[in-house]
């Protein structure tokens, strides 16, 4: 894996095909239209071709775009259980390194960890 995913970076995939003829302002346009999530938040958007064979992942990184894009030789990615009326879904990044290194999502259990939501963490101004 060449990037590495910031901790408060969002992971957004895209749950229709995308064409993976899309670059940069392609791409950008289905984050913005499609996701309604603005590309220049730091976010991750994902988007897989029909087959599932291709994968592209954009990304901002404050001085730029960067679009990462692997291809599969054989087999295809496979995708999370989503809904039909969805068209994305926000994923973990160990969900991301488990479809991009070919893992069923349906075989991996994960074990009982601390979460902190953004609720439980509020700090009140002291006048």
């Amino acid at each position: 894996m060449l990037f590495g995913i910031s901790g408060s970076a969002r992971l957004f995939l895209y749950c229709l095909p995308a064409d993976m003829r899309k670059g940069f302002n392609g791409l950008g346009g289905l984050a913005t239209n499609k996701l309604g999530q603005n590309p220049l938040s730091g976010d991750m958007f994902i988007f897989v071709n029909r087959p599932r064979t291709m994968i592209k992942i954009l990304v901002w990184d404050q001085t730029g775009f960067a679009i990462w894009h692997k291809r599969l030789e054989q087999g295809t990615f496979e995708m999370p259980l989503i809904e039909k009326k969805q068209n994305s879904v926000e994923i973990s990044r160990q969900k991301l390194m488990l479809i991009l290194e070919g893992i069923s999502l349906k075989s991996v259990q994960n074990r009982k960890r601390f979460l902190l939501k953004k609720d439980d963490f509020l700090i009140e101004k002291v006048v």
